[in-house]
Order: C-alpha cells, then structure tokens, then sequence
C-alpha cells in the first residue's frame, strides 16, 4: 500500500472492517489529528482520548494507581503505563486496536532517570500488546512530532508482524 503511513493504516484498517482508537498524553490528539487528516477515516478511527493528567489515565482507561503513582510505582512515563493506556483505550471503545504515548515533551518536567524526550508507547491489537521506548531529542514541537510519526509506523509495523 502506497502513500503516508496514515492512508497505509486507514487501508489496513478498513480492508479488515477493525478500528483504532488512541489514547496520547505527551502529543495532546497529534495522532488523532493525523489518522483524521485522511478522507474516510470515520469508517476506522473510533475515537482518541487526550489523558494528559494521571487522573484521566485512571478515570478514562482505567490505568491502576499503583502505576501512576509518583511514590513507588512505575509513573505515568513508563512502559507499564503506555501498556495500560493501550490496552485501557481498546476496552473502553470495543475497538480492535488501541494506540498510546506516554512521554514527557520538554523542555521541563525530566530527570536523570527520565530525561526530556523520554517516550514510551504501546499498540494493543486481538493478538497482544507491543510497547516500546524512545528517547528522542529537539524542541517541544520536535518531540511530540517526532512521537506521532514514530507511533504510527509502530502502529504499522505491529499490524504488518501480526498477518
């Protein structure tokens, strides 16, 4: 299938009658906006949900507490996260594949530990979730960019794997 890697998922999706939803904080709805930017998507795309706060993961997907917590937990910017939001954001819409991020976009907000750029996202699908980390660099703009070109080719890459 030709074209960018949102009119490549939009044909997947479709030619299968499956849906996606997306669950973004760091983006704030970039990957939302790009898979609605192709004509037709309303026959895939479900519908996104920006959780940027640890209480709309919580409240809206459904991640645990115990992950989000600052104090002894992985954090919101963390693989179990961006897998809670994935497999959260698929439940909460009955869709066949829930796409996440979680990540801190800078220029504040990192540490040593998770610095700026840090993103961790996940594809949840019928057959498993894949996630993955990132580190990217550049500005603010750059990161969340950067994020949403990187998660619809994971988006990709794990529909292709799973044929």
């Amino acid at each position: 299938m030709a074209g960018s890697v949102e009119e490549w998922l939009g044909a997947y999706l479709s030619d299968r009658s499956w849906r996606i939803a997306t669950a973004e904080s760091c983006t704030g709805g970039l990957i939302a906006s790009r898979i609605t930017d192709v004509s037709g998507s309303s026959a895939y795309f479900e519908q996104g949900f920006v959780t940027y706060s640890n209480e709309a993961k919580m409240t809206l997907l459904g991640v645990s507490k115990d992950i989000v917590a600052t104090e002894g937990g992985p954090g919101a910017v963390s693989e179990a996260c961006a897998r809670a939001m994935a497999e959260g954001v698929r439940a909460a819409t009955g869709s066949d594949v829930g796409l996440s991020v979680t990540g801190i976009a800078g220029p504040t907000g990192g540490s040593a530990e998770k610095p700026v750029g840090t993103v961790y996202m996940a594809v949840a699908t019928p057959s498993g979730t894949n996630c993955r980390h990132h580190l990217f660099d550049g500005s603010r703009l750059e990161v969340k960019a950067k994020t949403a070109q990187t998660a619809l080719e994971m988006a990709r890459d794990t529909l292709e794997a799973s044929d």
